[in-house]
Formats: structure tokens, sequence, C-alpha cells
């Protein structure tokens, strides 16, 4: 065990110390505003289930089917209706930037009532509004939910999740959002992860390649690009241009840790000040023996049973370690593994430097 954490430590400062930046595309670090996807949601009916879907006297499903159906031309009582083949669903999906009208996405569909299973059920014709309350799409389709139900008399066998499915290219698109790009000469390229010193780069090396001052960092996340007279008719040849730099993106010291699973993620700019370690576990085992007396045959005695408590305390030996100033990531794992540390022993060892103030990088739990 200890030889397996202390190669799984190695290979982690290795791939790290690696992956020193050696640049990124700008279309890997930013987009442009308004270019992104768009949430959609919709109220819809899946039919068609065999018996699995709301149980009877749920509102939505029932009032939902007399609604439907006086549209189509039948009135019913919707506190008669008892159906057991349908559901009430929630449909997602996320309408891409400048798709148009006739484009087909997926859709995802789960359940709100208290239906057991989507399997083999048909979702009918359902509108997907945005958050601005238009339509955008239309669903509808079969539902994929990728296994199966079965039960029995007192068994049931089930497959993956069986109130949530799939209809791919089941939405049609109505409407286009609507950008306009360019719009009055100017762009603005949005960073994922606003920094001020990789604003800073994005800027440097859009002015460098245009020859004249088209970018200008206004913030940490936002670059205002000005495009230039001779392509302000072709402003996708523009964004294509700048998309295709390689910029070296600065990211901050952090070291990520999730004691849930024991990952540890550091930084490559991750240092620490001097700083002596020693880490050991003690383990403390209670075991319970029986002296059990029992009386001579023929005899008027009783059994008796008298338990006894042992405990032992076993402390292990380790080493101190002296971590010096400034050392890198490499450093730090490499003298961690003298120690003997497992990912979670290493945990509470950042901790502790964290309070101490050593760590020079932000530390985040998840």
């Amino acid at each position: 065990m200890y030889g397996r954490s202390k190669r799984l430590l190695t290979v982690v400062a290795f791939l790290l110390a690696a992956s020193v930046c050696e640049g990124a595309r700008i279309k890997e670090i930013a987009f442009i505003e308004g270019a992104r996807k768009n949430y959609l949601v919709g109220y819809g009916l899946v039919v068609g289930l065999d018996g699995t879907g709301d149980k009877t006297g749920s509102v939505q499903t029932t009032t939902s089917i007399a609604n439907m159906l006086k549209r189509l031309g039948i009135t019913l009582d919707p506190n008669r209706l008892r159906l057991k083949n349908t559901a009430a669903v929630m449909v997602t999906a996320e309408l891409p930037p400048f798709v148009a009208p006739g484009t087909r996405i997926d859709v995802l569909v789960s359940s709100i009532g208290d239906a057991k299973s989507l399997q083999g059920g048909t979702l009918i014709a359902t509108p997907l509004k945005g958050p601005d309350g238009k339509v955008y799409a239309v669903a509808q389709g079969a539902v994929s939910i990728g296994g199966f139900l079965a039960s029995g008399k007192g068994a049931k066998v089930a497959k993956n999740h069986q109130t949530a499915g799939r209809i791919p290219n089941g939405a049609i698109v109505e409407r286009r959002v609507p950008l306009d790009l360019a719009s009055g000469g100017w762009l603005s390229l949005i960073l994922k992860e606003p920094d001020f010193t990789t604003a800073r780069r994005i800027e440097d090396a859009i002015n460098r390649a245009f020859g004249s001052t088209v970018a200008q960092a206004l913030n940490s996340g936002t670059i205002r690009l000005s495009v230039p007279e001779e392509l302000a008719t072709r402003p996708v040849e523009f964004i294509a241009s700048i998309e295709r730099l390689v910029v070296e993106a600065d990211t901050p010291s952090k070291v990520v840790i999730n004691e849930k699973t024991g990952t540890i993620v550091m930084g490559e700019n991750v240092s620490i000040s001097t700083v002596a370690i020693s880490h050991g576990d003690i383990t403390v085992e209670i075991s319970t023996q029986y002296l059990i007396s029992q009386p001579t045959p023929f005899s008027e005695g009783e059994t008796v049973v008298q338990p006894q408590q042992e405990v032992t305390v076993e402390e292990e030996q380790t080493r101190l370690v002296l971590l010096p100033e400034s050392v890198t990531l490499g450093d730090v794992v490499r003298m961690l593994n003298l120690v003997g540390v497992t990912p979670r022993d290493l945990i509470a060892i950042l901790q502790a430097i964290k309070a101490s103030g050593a760590l020079k990088a932000e530390l985040e739990i998840i």
C-alpha cells in the first residue's frame, strides 16, 4: 500500500510538472460574448407506458390529459380519468448559438410525478421556452432510458435510472436566438476564468498579430475588440483569426482537496515557506476475551462467563522532514514521500501547513 501511494504521488507530481503551461489557444480560454448555449424548458406528457405511469389521483397528469383532449375536441371530467400509462414530465434542452430553424437538438425528459418508469413511452409534442417566455423549439419522440424495469410478485429487476431519459434529435428548433456579431464594429471577448495577467497577455497577443490597437482589456474578464475596417464585413474571419492565437494562461496558486474521495490537485505554482513535518498514526485496538468458569459434573454450580478487555496502543515511527522555503511542487511531493504519506495523510498535512501560514497558495476543500 505504501509503495502504491508513493508511486501515485510521484506520478501526479511528474504529470503536473510536465504540464507547465506551454500556451493555449484563445478559443479554449475565452469566448465571444453572446456566442453561448441557452437553456430551454417545457412541460409535457409521456404516453404509452406499461402501467408504470403516474398513479391515479395525480392532479397535474389528469388535468393535462383533459386539457389536451379538449383541444382535440373531446371533453372529459378530469376527476373521472384513471390513468396508469401516462406520466407528467419536464423536458429540458440546450440551444446552441447560431442554430437555424429546422435544426434538431437532443432533449432530456424527467418525471415530476410518481411514475415508476418511462420505459417504452412517447413524448407528446411539447413546446420548449427560453427565459424570455418565447418558444424556441418543439420536442416529440420515443424516450430512451438505456435500461429496463421488470417486476413480478415480490421481485423486481431494474437497470439504470428509470424515471429520466433522452430523445436524441428529439426537438426541432423553431426560432433563432437573435445575435448580431460585431454590432457597431465592436466585440467583447469573455474569459472563462477571469485573471488580470491572462487578460493582459491576450490583449498583447492580439495587438501584435494585427499590428495595431485592436484589443483593450477592460477588466480581468472582458477584452474589448475593435474590428479592423478591412474585416468590417467579415466578422467571422476576424474572430477565427483571434481564436487561433496562442496565449500562456496564468493560473492562481491553488490546492484543491476532496476529502470524500481523497483526491488532491495542486497547481504548478504552489510553494511553501520553511517548515518541518512529522506525521504518524496511532492505532488503538480494543479486543474482548471471554473467561468461562464451568462447574464439575453433577454439581449444583452454574457456568460463569467473564468478559475481559485488552487495550493495545501502537504508534507508527516516523521521521521529521524539513522542507526549505520556496520549494517546487515536485520537491514537496518527493519529500512527503519520504515520510511515507498516503493521499489521505497528505490532506491532513496540507491543512496543517496552511494553518501554520507556510503554504503560499489558496487551499480549497470541496
